[in-house]
């Protein structure tokens, strides 16, 4: 059975920053049939729930990884370090799972995929990779944002 990467907060964990969930049935039938591996980056990078809104500040989470760019709540606080150390711990989640693909929660500064919050914490989407996406692509993980979320 091939493997899967979800974020956890997909599955129904409430995880998210605002302490919920984002399950939708249009996930449940995107990985029926396969071995899911849930995980939640921000959790595992040692950040609450609830916690403070993030966003990526100087770049997309590749200008991250490569010491560019910032991950800063809303107040102002830098938390680059717990982003990174949860994509660290998501890809070897995926790698020991086996997991060749990702379903990552659209928009976040640690799973989106292909647009993100653009920083100024007013909505605004830009171009762009979470930094978990962004180490999972580079690693050989596919990953695709998450369907009906």
């Amino acid at each position: 059975m091939e493997a899967i990467l979800v974020s956890a907060c997909l599955r129904g964990v409430p995880c998210r920053f605002d302490g919920r969930h984002k399950a939708s049935p249009e996930m449940a039938a995107a990985v029926a049939g396969r071995e899911v591996v849930s995980f939640c980056p921000e959790v595992a990078g040692g950040l609450t729930t609830p916690r403070r809104p993030a966003e990526l500040v100087g770049g997309d989470g590749h200008d991250v990884l490569d010491g560019t760019a910032q991950v800063v709540e809303d107040t102002g606080r830098d938390v680059t370090a717990q982003f990174v150390d949860g994509a660290q711990r998501a890809l070897a989640a995926a790698q020991s799972g086996g997991c060749t693909e990702a379903l990552l929660m659209p928009r976040s500064p640690s799973c989106g995929r292909g647009e993100v919050y653009d920083g100024s914490f007013a909505g605004e989407l830009v171009p762009g990779d979470g930094v978990t996406a962004a180490l999972l692509e580079r690693n050989g993980i596919a990953v695709r944002p998450a369907p009906g979320v």
